[in-house]
């Protein structure tokens, strides 16, 4: 069975607001970070090397989050990442932050493949696409 890819983020002072929790938009860097050390260290693929060398991004085209919990500046927050579902040139991935047992979290990103020159979708190759099948997780049930 396939398992989610999970890092470690550290929230910082840069993350919090003045009363020292999370401002809101702050996780979304996060979970731009968190693509980026996917794909580098998850999927074998250099991030870096995909947009300068292959003129190629990864884009998000939607999110969708709910904040059930707020992070305090100087607390781990575990951030898994999963994908519900692989088209022919995006992806829905499921992404849940918890800091010990408590879920302070949850987003589905859809994220798109996409040339920097042309700002046009393109498909996933078939060695992507097998990379990223390896982190597609079922729905519970």
């Amino acid at each position: 069975m396939n398992a989610p890819f999970e890092c470690d983020k550290l929230i910082r002072f840069h993350h919090c607001d003045p009363a020292g929790i999370v401002f809101y938009p702050q996780y979304f860097v996060l979970f731009n970070e968190l693509v980026e050390d996917w794909f580098n260290q998850g999927l074998g693929i250099d991030f870096a090397r995909l947009h300068v060398e292959g003129g190629l991004g990864i884009p998000m085209g939607s999110i969708e989050c709910k904040f059930l919990s707020p992070s305090k500046v100087g607390e781990m927050l575990r951030l898994s990442l999963s994908i519900n579902r692989i088209g022919r040139s995006s992806m829905e991935m499921n992404v849940t932050g918890k800091s010990g047992d408590q879920v302070r979290v949850q987003a589905t990103l859809t994220v798109v493949l996409a040339s920097l020159k042309t700002v046009r979708s393109v498909p996933f190759s078939d060695d992507m696409r097998a990379s990223l099948e390896r982190y597609v997780v079922p729905p519970p049930g």
